[in-house]
C-alpha cells in the first residue's frame, strides 16, 4: 500500500479526477461485485469467527492517509489481505451467534441503489419517492403480519424504518414521556418509570438513560424457570404497585417477543391489560421474532399487540434485509411529531403546510435519513410473501434438528424450551469430575472452556447467554447460507469438543 511516485494533483490542479465518472464507476463497480460474490461463495474457507489480535490492521496500514490516488486494485488487494482477516463473517453458513443478520441478493442490490441515488429524505419534498415508497412498504408489511389496521397509515396509525430497535424504543419512550409529562407538568420527570424484565434487551435502559428517567426509576423486573424467563403480569402489577404508593408516576412498558438471552415471549395480552390499568404507554420488542409472525403458526406469539401502543421488529436480522432497517409502527404518529418535531425557516415548503405529506424527519432522532425503504421493497417483490415464509420455516426447522440431536445426547441438556430457531443448550459436567464448587458452578465454567474451545477453532461460532444463574450456549439458526449440512457440521464440532474436554476430566 503506498501513494504513487508523482504528485498528482501538486503538478497538475487540472488533471481532470472525476469522483463520480459513470464509466470508472461502471468499471469499479463490476470490480466489487465479483469480489463480493467470490467471497460469498469461498465463505466457508475463512475461520468464521476472526482469529486476529487486537491491535492487528495498524501494523498493516501506513499512520496516515495518501496524498495522492491509489489505484482500486492496489485498494481491493489491502482489504483482501488486511481487512478480510479481521472479520467475523457474519454471512457465513457456520455463524450461530447472537442473532442473524441475514442478508440477500435482493436486499443488497437494494442498498446498493439506496446508496447509489444517495438521497436525503428528511421530507417529503426532499424526495418524494423515498417517504411515499416508505409509507406503502410499511403498511405492506403490517398486513403481513396482520397488525391491527390502527398500526397502519389506512388506519390513521404509520409505520417509520428506523435504524435499530435503539432508536425505536426512545422515540416511542420519548413520546410517552411528553405525552404524561403534559398531564402531570414538567417538573415531575423525576418521578417517572421504566418497566421491563431481567431479560429486556439493554437499549430500553439506554433509552431511558438518554430521554432523562431517574436511574433508580428503571425497573428490571425478575423473572424464572417458572415462566420460562417471561415477564408475568403479577410481578409486573407489584412493581407497579409499589411504585405508586411509593408516589411515584408509571410510564412506559417495553415487553419482548424473544428475547436475547433465550427468544422468551412476554405475555402480551395480558401485560397490555396491566398496562391499561395504569396507564402506560406499551411498546412491543420483537427485534428478532418479529419476522417469524408473517408465518400464520407463530403470529399468535403477538396475540395482545391491539391494545400495544407501538411495535417493532428488525427486517436486518431475520428478514433477507441487509443493516439497518428496524420498522416500528406506532398507533398514535402525532404523540412522535410533537415530541421530535423542529420546524426551521429554511425547511418550509408548501408540501409540508398542506397536512398532506408524511415528514419523516419528524418521527425520529436525526435529521438527515436514508432510503431504506428501497432494500425492504426490493426482498418483499423479488422474494414474496409465500418465499420469506419458508424461509423463516426453513430455519425453525434446522434449529429442531439440531434441538433433536442435542437431546439424543444424554450428556448435554435443552435449557429453554424452543421457540423459533434458536437452540439454548449446556454440557452436563460428570458427576465426578474432582473439581470443587456447586454442580451449577461447574456447569458454568464447563461450558464456558466448551465454547471458547469451539470457537477458537474457527470452525462455527455460537455465543452464550447467562438466565437463573445458569451459563448456557445459543445455538441461532439464521444465516442465509445455512444448510442441514452446516447444523450437522455444528453438532459434529460440538461433540468431538465436548469429547476431548470430558477425556481430560478422566484422565
Amino acid at each position: 500500500m503506498g501513494s504513487l511516485n508523482t504528485n498528482v494533483l501538486e503538478s497538475n490542479l487540472g488533471c481532470g479526477l472525476n469522483p463520480l465518472d459513470p464509466e470508472e464507476f461502471r468499471k469499479h463497480g463490476h470490480m466489487v461485485i465479483d469480489f463480493l460474490a467470490d467471497y460469498y461463495r469461498d465463505i466457508e474457507k475463512y475461520p468464521v469467527r476472526s482469529q486476529v489480535e487486537p491491535g492487528y490492521l495498524k501494523k498493516c496500514i501506513p499512520d496516515t492517509a495518501p496524498y495522492n490516488p491509489e489505484s482500486m486494485e492496489t485498494i481491493m488487494r489491502d482489504i483482501q489481505n488486511h481487512i478480510v482477516p479481521g472479520l467475523t463473517h457474519w454471512q457465513s453458513p457456520n455463524y450461530f451467534a447472537y442473532f442473524p443478520s441475514s442478508g440477500s441478493t435482493a436486499g443488497f442490490l437494494g442498498e446498493m441503489l439506496s446508496t447509489g441515488f444517495n438521497v436525503v429524505g428528511f421530507n417529503w419534498m426532499s424526495s418524494p419517492a423515498a417517504t411515499e415508497l416508505e409509507t406503502i412498504v410499511m403498511d405492506w408489511l403490517g398486513k403481513m403480519l396482520k397488525l391491527p389496521n390502527s398500526f397502519l397509515f389506512s388506519g390513521n396509525g404509520g409505520g417509520v424504518l428506523q435504524g435499530t430497535t435503539c432508536e425505536a424504543i426512545l422515540c416511542t419512550l420519548t413520546a410517552a414521556r411528553d405525552r404524561k409529562l403534559n398531564e402531570i407538568g414538567r417538573e415531575n420527570i423525576g418521578r417517572l418509570v421504566v418497566y421491563g424484565s431481567d431479560q429486556t434487551h439493554c437499549a430500553l435502559q439506554k433509552a431511558a438513560q438518554i430521554a432523562g428517567i431517574n436511574p433508580s426509576n428503571f425497573r428490571a423486573v425478575a423473572t424464572s424457570k417458572k415462566t420460562n424467563f417471561g415477564l408475568s403480569p403479577e410481578s409486573l402489577t407489584a412493581a407497579i404497585v409499589k411504585d405508586l404508593e411509593s408516589g411515584l408516576v408509571p410510564l412506559f412498558l417495553c415487553p419482548t417477543v424473544g428475547t436475547t438471552s433465550s427468544t422468551a415471549v412476554d405475555p402480551i395480552g395480558p401485560l397490555c391489560d396491566v398496562a391499561k390499568e395504569y396507564g402506560l404507554w406499551v411498546h412491543i420488542d420483537a427485534a428478532y421474532a418479529g419476522s417469524a409472525c408473517i408465518c400464520p403458526e407463530f403470529r399468535h406469539f403477538i396475540d395482545g399487540v391491539e391494545s400495544a401502543d407501538s411495535f417493532s421488529f428488525n427486517a436486518h436480522k431475520w428478514f433477507f434485509t441487509t443493516l439497518d432497517c428496524c420498522c416500528l409502527w406506532v398507533k398514535d404518529p402525532s404523540a412522535l411529531v410533537k415530541s421530535l418535531s423542529t420546524n426551521p425557516e429554511y425547511l418550509r415548503n408548501k408540501a409540508t403546510e398542506s397536512k398532506q405529506v408524511v415528514d419523516y424527519k419528524d418521527w425520529q432522532i436525526a435529521l438527515s435519513r436514508r432510503f431504506r425503504s428501497m432494500k425492504l421493497w426490493m426482498v418483499l417483490r423479488t422474494y414474496g410473501v409465500a418465499n420469506l415464509r419458508n424461509f423463516l420455516r426453513t430455519h425453525v426447522k434446522m434449529a429442531k434438528h439440531f434441538e433433536g440431536l442435542v437431546a439424543m445426547d444424554k450428556r448435554f441438556e435443552i435449557v429453554v424450551p424452543r421457540n423459533f430457531a434458536m437452540v439454548c443448550f449446556r454440557l452436563l459436567p460428570p458427576a465426578d469430575d474432582g473439581e470443587n464448587g456447586s454442580a451449577d458452578d461447574r456447569a458454568n465454567e464447563l461450558n464456558r472452556k466448551l465454547l471458547e474451545a469451539i470457537n477458537s477453532s474457527g470452525l462455527i461460532y455460537m455465543t452464550h447467554a447467562v438466565v437463573g444463574g445458569t451459563y448456557m450456549i445459543r445455538f441461532a439458526v439464521g444465516a442465509t447460507l445455512t444448510e442441514d449440512r452446516h447444523v450437522n457440521l455444528a453438532w459434529k464440532v460440538v461433540k468431538e469438543h465436548a469429547d476431548s474436554m470430558l477425556n481430560s476430566i478422566y484422565s
